[in-house]
């Protein structure tokens, strides 16, 4: 990026997060975070006993499991893992949807195009601190629960810190869509919507194996099929967060090179409309 582009991008990005700061998305965000990792440091408690044995607590039910406590923590990681995954998602997608939107508000946008500024960079540079303003919450959120089991059972998996680059990827391509119903529609709810509609129906499309069967003609089952391998991959890349987290070798890396082409897709034509679309 040339000298000239690099500090309006930064007041790009600046601008992106005093919104957010102003519209109390980043605080209100921030806060959830703070909850959820203190719902881990005051509700859970894990008990080293006899080297071998561990009591887990949770809401005062005691469980106890007579297993290597490193293999019990990363079993925990993993679980937790996949509730991050999900939680971290809709948060980051509900606050992007918001201030997506709100930059290309009628008033507003008029404002910023009239600035010497391609449209591209505009766009860009918003996508990018939307990227980055959730990163910073998910990475403050994961750090803090894997701090807290570290803390409380001496056992520090930095396994479990896979699931930063795993939810900060899979939320770069929902922010895609997000980008691109916000360039169509200005409307922060059909945002939500569909990009909410698309990691729904991730787990339900990624049965096509089993739908296959249960499918009774060969054209529904080529529907179902493009379907699946056309939208972004929101469980199997779970799958991957999960594989990661507990150690184990990932067998199949196809969805994260096929979400990745429909979020530089969508990414692309959000950028295409913006160009053309008149204001």
């Amino acid at each position: 990026m040339s000298r000239l582009r690099l500090p309006v991008t930064v007041v790009l990005i600046r601008d992106t997060f005093h919104e957010a700061i102003v519209r109390w998305v980043f605080w209100g965000t921030f806060a959830l975070c703070t909850a959820l990792i203190l719902f881990f440091l005051f509700l859970l408690r894990i008990d080293v006993v006899e080297g071998a044995k561990a009591t887990i607590s949770l809401f005062g039910q005691k469980e106890s499991k007579a297993m290597d406590v490193a293999k019990l923590v990363r079993q925990i990681h993993s679980a937790v893992a996949a509730f991050l995954y999900m939680m971290g998602m809709f948060l980051a997608v509900f606050a992007s949807a918001t201030l997506m939107p709100a930059a290309l508000e009628r008033g507003r946008v008029e404002l910023l195009l009239s600035k010497p500024l391609r449209r591209w960079h505009i766009l860009l540079a918003r996508y990018s601190a939307n990227l980055l303003l959730v990163m910073l919450n998910i990475g403050y959120l994961i750090l803090g629960v894997w701090a807290v089991f570290g803390w409380k059972t001496g056992v520090w998996h930095a396994s479990f810190l896979y699931a930063i680059p795993a939810t900060a990827f899979m939320f770069a391509v929902l922010l895609a869509v997000v980008t691109l119903v916000a360039v169509f529609s200005e409307s922060a709810a059909l945002a939500t919507m569909i990009t909410f509609a698309m990691m729904v129906m991730s787990p339900i499309l990624a049965q096509h194996k089993l739908m296959a069967k249960l499918l009774s003609s060969e054209w529904t089952r080529q529907v179902w099929r493009g379907f699946y391998h056309a939208l972004p991959k929101f469980f199997d890349v779970g799958g991957i967060n999960m594989d990661l987290v507990m150690g184990r070798a990932v067998s199949n890396w196809a969805p994260v090179w096929t979400s990745t082409a429909f979020g530089l897709v969508v990414l692309s034509a959000a950028l295409f409309l913006f160009q053309k679309r008149d204001y």
